[in-house]
């Protein structure tokens, strides 16, 4: 493949996916997602790995974390109604701490919603979809390079920290194509193996290294290893009658991302440095939002761009931060939903900063224009005080 490329937001993804070493995917088609799967499917043959069409989505999930336990750096994509029947395997994903990756290319919801058009109304779903109090990475690019890049960073946080990493994109970014220069060098990352002889010594799957990893035996290698869905201890064996076993393994799952989280978190700013007032957007909204900016910035309004590319862990603390300038008056969050970002800002603003929420779900993109008004309608609200 040539360096410079044209490509799709979704053939970026699974592109990027077999360029950070994944092997196995298994899925099933839904819009608008099926690029995903069409590409693994010509492609990781020809690489050794393998390609399973699934049943439904629920098998597509529990196939992968079975791939993973054995050792494949493994993916699946879906979208809205597929992503919700994941989420039973994706809690079991979480709490046996099973690296993979999930692509979420969002549509319009709830239900079979919307099927051809674009929405951002899964961040939600994201973070709190599966039941528990359980930790999660969710990434959410707004640009085809940046989709074949933090997929690549993606699978490397599932191996890093054993859980998965759910990869959000919208239907515009996911059907749009762009031209840009493939990486010379990128950084890929393996999961940490065992050194444990299993003739010499018992392993133990749930023991974490002062470095916050869990080193991993894939199946088949010769540790004898337990995995379960119930609290279990260090062995993996259930441990259901302990309450101090279920709170160590809650806050260890928790522990090891918060403790890390500033390897985890990416955000972009632009224009940030004397903004008066900071839209917050991300995925496609991103790229409308920044347009926003630079109108904005030429008729003299003080307009920065803040637009988190790691959505969850959110980033609570840099906006909290950015609250307590002295310059930011207000921030204003345009997103494909009712206001599920929104309200995530709102807990980061201060007293004096107020807080302006624009939603669109008709199924199209936010535009400059309308952000750009609601900039206006601000600024004159602003200064009336």
């Amino acid at each position: 493949m040539s360096d410079f490329v044209f490509m799709q937001g979704n053939e970026a993804a699974a592109r990027g996916a077999l360029a950070a070493g994944v092997r196995f995917f298994a899925g099933y088609p839904i819009t608008p997602s099926s690029e995903v799967a069409e590409i693994m499917a010509r492609e990781l043959p020809k690489l050794g790995g393998s390609f399973i069409q699934m049943e439904d989505e629920i098998a597509s999930m529990g196939a992968i974390i079975g791939a993973s336990l054995t050792g494949s750096k493994s993916m699946t994509a879906t979208s809205g109604p597929g992503f919700s029947l994941k989420q039973e395997n994706l809690g079991y994903a979480i709490i046996t701490e099973t690296p993979c990756v999930i692509v979420n290319v969002q549509r319009g919801g709830p239900s079979t919603g919307l099927p051809t058009k674009t929405s951002q109304s899964d961040i939600m779903q994201a973070r709190w979809g599966t039941h528990g109090d359980h930790p999660i990475i969710a990434i959410y690019p707004s640009t085809v390079r940046d989709v074949y890049h933090e997929i690549i960073r993606a699978v490397g946080l599932s191996e890093r920290f054993r859980i998965p990493v759910i990869f959000l994109m919208d239907e515009t970014l996911g059907h749009m194509r762009e031209s840009f220069s493939l990486p010379k060098q990128y950084r890929i990352t393996d999961r940490e193996r065992t050194s444990v002889d299993p003739s010499k010594a018992i392993f133990h799957p749930y023991l974490q290294n002062d470095n916050g990893t869990l080193p991993m035996s894939d199946f088949g290698d010769g540790h004898r290893f337990h995995v379960s869905g119930l609290i279990h201890d260090e062995s993996g064996f259930p441990v259901t009658n302990a309450p101090e076993v279920a709170e160590k393994m809650i806050k260890r799952i928790h522990s090891k991302i918060y403790d890390y989280v500033n390897e985890i978190w990416l955000n972009k700013e632009y224009a940030m440095e004397d903004a008066e007032y900071v839209v917050v957007a991300c995925g496609s909204t991103a790229r409308s939002a920044k347009d926003a900016v630079i109108r904005a910035r030429k008729i003299g309004l003080k307009v920065g761009l803040f637009q988190p590319i790691t959505i969850w862990p959110f980033p609570y603390p840099r906006l909290k931060e950015i609250s307590r300038c002295d310059h930011v008056k207000a921030f204003i969050v345009p997103e494909m939903n009712m206001g599920q970002m929104a309200g995530e800002v709102a807990r980061c603003t201060v007293e004096r900063t107020r807080l302006y929420p624009l939603n669109r779900v008709d199924g199209e993109l936010i535009t400059p224009e309308q952000i750009l008004n609601l900039v206006k309608e601000v600024d004159h609200h602003e200064n009336r005080y």
